[in-house]
């Protein structure tokens, strides 16, 4: 929510920077009051979070400290720094700041944030594909920062992210304004940011399906054990690969009955084209095997499973409750329609 909301409320302002209104202050300040509290929450759980690495996972911050600590220490000295300082400048500037550089500070409180979602993914993206170490005495010793920050993986999941906090915060904004607009209560101020939000959730929405598109072909090579389970395939897919829809998973007997299934769909998922295999759940643990040691490499497979699906069907529905308020919005028939304006209070939690 911080993420996105920072960004919609800095083109909130800027439009408001363009064209001043008196009641167009009252609602960013709603807005603002709305991010600030996510953001101290945030803040304490943050917190929270470090000493987890210490206690919680004392051994796994041993083996990979050196490494793993280094995006997350920029994170804390660079970009929750700037972001922090810009935030202070920003609430108590109103009055003290010309209107452009009130703008400012609020256009990079929204990159801070952005920045320290960077660095906070590039330490999971080194959690999820290992680059740019060596193994020395037993722990992890970096030997290329370069190579965390251009890892394959983290430019797959940054964005995905990235996105999917800014449909987050557009959903946000929208779902806000639709609840005033539904109740015929300030209409005109809240009309700019319905639009603003609205169409940013749009634009989010369909990069999120489309990045994510991408970062699940690059699991495909990457991470094959997790492709595996979200798609219950215990034995390696024929060249011809379908995609399943609906399955019934029986993990004690390693069968998965798919009731509905796309025939050359995953093949094309996975590849862009008709043909090609997807490796299996029983063939990956064998070869983790022989390859790490002793041990069971295999995730829960239903809910990997049934939460992919669910995280396709929101992604899309996402797209489509965005589009929906962005046409009656063209036509003018967006305050005629209250249900949808209801709805899209609730939408708040598709992201």
């Amino acid at each position: 929510i911080t993420i996105g909301l920072s960004l919609m409320i800095a083109i909130l302002e800027t439009l408001y920077w363009r064209d001043p209104k008196p009641a167009d202050r009252l609602v960013i300040d709603l807005f603002s009051r709305l991010f600030l509290i996510n953001f101290a929450v945030g803040v304490v759980t943050g917190i929270i979070q470090e000493f987890q690495f210490g206690m919680n996972w004392a051994n796994y911050s041993r083996f990979v400290g050196d490494v793993f600590g280094a995006p997350l220490a920029i994170e804390s000295l660079a970009a929750f720094f700037l972001e922090s300082t810009f935030i202070a400048v920003w609430i108590f500037g109103w009055d003290r700041l010309s209107p452009r550089m009130h703008t400012l500070a609020i256009w990079l409180v929204a990159f801070g944030v952005t920045l320290s979602a960077f660095n906070i993914l590039a330490a999971n993206s080194f959690m999820q594909e290992p680059v740019g170490y060596r193994l020395v005495h037993h722990h992890l010793e970096m030997i290329s920062f370069g190579a965390i920050l251009t890892n394959p993986q983290l430019w797959v999941e940054f964005p995905h992210v990235e996105f999917a906090a800014l449909a987050t915060g557009g959903f946000v904004m929208a779902g806000v304004s639709a609840y005033y607009l539904a109740r015929g209560r300030f209409v005109e101020q809240f009309l700019r940011p319905f639009r603003v939000g609205i169409l940013g959730a749009l634009v989010a929405s369909i990069l999120v399906v489309v990045i994510g598109h991408e970062q699940a072909q690059h699991l495909v090579t990457a991470q094959p054990m997790k492709i595996a389970a979200s798609e219950a395939l215990w034995q390696t897919s024929g060249i011809h690969a379908a995609w399943s829809l609906i399955t019934i998973i029986h993990p004690k007997t390693h069968q998965s009955v798919p009731l509905i299934a796309i025939p050359y769909m995953l093949s094309m998922l996975a590849y862009n084209r008709l043909s090609g295999r997807i490796a299996g759940i029983e063939n990956l643990q064998r070869l983790y095997v022989h390859r790490y040691g002793p041990g069971y490499y295999v995730p829960p497979v239903i809910p990997t499973f049934w939460s992919f699906r669910i995280m396709i069907l929101f992604g899309f529905l996402m797209i489509f409750v965005a589009l929906w308020g962005v046409l009656l919005d063209r036509h003018g028939l967006l305050l005629k329609r209250p249900r949808y304006l209801k709805l899209m209070v609730w939408a708040i939690m598709l992201p």
